[in-house]
């Protein structure tokens, strides 16, 4: 099987299916999978022409997560296909309506909290650059905090200052300046991050009158030296000279060579936590992939992030329509104030047994059921006095640090209660 990833939509539709008819010329027995996603605005075009010359499967998706910078409906799809006489299955729609009414929820809830309202939107502009629709969130976020960093340099120099509009344009200008100098590297992970983060960095050296490349790490460097394989294009000799300057060397060594193997390590620390590999191996070479976050994961320490990331966008959401006062007001309103029935210090849970073992601060997010211990007081005659998570529900607000007193009545924190 052979998959025609078009990550960033930018294939033309007529070069596709000349590609799709040459392979299947030549090898009609292998399966030809087309996966182009719909930013630049050419999928359908794009589908329709590799169909008709000879694909076998095409990747699509469902509303609400469709078009934008992710692939056509599905729908809309099958309409097409099939009104050119095509073969296609017929799709379940009691089916589809339940996965997009599930989908819509969890956006809502979760999701949609973290998406960049951009990533719903097409964008001819995409076509020069081919930065991949994935990584757009990612890349507004990493904009939004450089447009700072160069509208202050700008506001020195006496210059008007960027929107992101602006900002965006001169992004995908830089990485379309850029991309074939470091020899066109396949734009998906991480060379897609590399490209666009040396076109980031140029920006802000630009502005700084430092000239290009001059903020580039060893993982940029590796790509452009071949040290993670070797590049399809021709790298420029502006950067063949600067990498001479800086005393780095060029490699097309097998890039697997440069790598130590660490799996036996990474097996054995598996083993020590108590950690299943799982099916074929497949969490442990999850820990081998992303250490960090693996780790964060199995100890909790991801989750305890992402609700606190979770409650502060959705407070920074419902503060642009309200004030302090008022967000407090409603924040409250919903929620049952867990008050101190005593006077002492703030504890909050043991993560041990015994009055001696260490405790943890709780987070934002957390869920206590009725009758769970919420934190500990421990009162002026040397007694933990338990205070209990008032009728349960979600942990939204926390007023008392650990080890800070408090007085008798002071609120602690506030429990959302579940919707009844």
């Amino acid at each position: 099987e052979i998959c025609l990833k078009d990550m960033a939509g930018i294939g033309q539709p007529a070069f596709l299916g000349k590609l799709t008819k040459m392979i299947k010329d030549k090898y009609p027995e292998i399966i030809i999978q087309y996966h182009g996603h719909s930013g630049p605005g050419l999928s359908m075009a794009s589908i329709l022409e590799v169909c008709q010359n000879g694909a076998d499967i095409i990747d699509t998706a469902i509303e609400p997560l469709a078009w934008g910078k992710v692939h056509p409906d599905v729908i809309s799809v099958i309409s097409m296909l099939k009104n050119e006489g095509f073969d296609v299955p017929e799709i379940n729609m009691s089916a589809y309506m339940k996965a997009r009414a599930m989908t819509q929820e969890f956006i809502d809830e979760w999701l949609g909290y973290f998406i960049n309202p951009g990533n719903k939107i097409m964008s001819s502009l995409l076509l020069g650059c081919g930065l991949p629709g994935g990584m757009m969130g990612s890349m507004m976020a990493d904009l939004g905090g450089m447009r700072t960093t160069i509208n202050n340099v700008r506001k020195k120099n006496g210059l008007d200052e960027l929107s992101m509009d602006d900002l965006l344009i001169k992004l995908f200008d830089e990485v379309e300046y850029v991309w074939p100098r470091v020899g066109y590297p396949p734009l998906v992970t991480p060379f897609s991050q590399y490209v666009k983060n040396i076109a980031l960095m140029n920006l802000l050296t630009l502005e700084q009158g430092k000239g290009r490349f001059v903020m580039m790490d060893d993982s940029m460097w590796g790509m452009i030296l071949g040290k993670s394989g070797k590049i399809p294009g021709t790298i420029d000799p502006e950067l063949v000279e600067l990498a001479k300057k800086q005393g780095r060397e060029f490699t097309d060594v097998d890039a697997h060579t440069l790598l130590t193997d660490a799996l036996d390590d990474f097996r054995k620390e598996m083993a020590e936590n108590g950690w299943e590999c799982g099916q074929d191996d497949e969490e442990l070479f999850e820990l081998a992939m992303h250490p960090e976050q693996y780790r964060n994961y199995k100890s909790g320490q991801a989750k305890k992030n992402f609700l606190a990331d979770l409650q502060k966008l959705k407070d920074a959401k419902l503060g642009a329509n309200l004030s302090p006062e008022q967000l407090s007001a409603y924040k409250h309103a919903k929620a049952d104030a867990v008050v101190a029935p005593v006077k002492g210090d703030i504890f909050w849970e043991f993560s041990g047994e015994g009055e001696c073992a260490p405790t943890v601060e709780p987070f934002i997010g957390k869920e206590y059921k009725e009758g769970d211990v919420l934190c500990y007081i421990q009162a002026s005659w040397g007694e933990f006095v338990e205070v209990p998570a008032a009728l349960g529900g979600k942990l939204v607000e926390i007023n008392a640090k650990r080890g800070s007193k408090v007085q008798k009545g002071d609120v602690i924190a506030y429990i959302e209660r579940e919707h009844e």
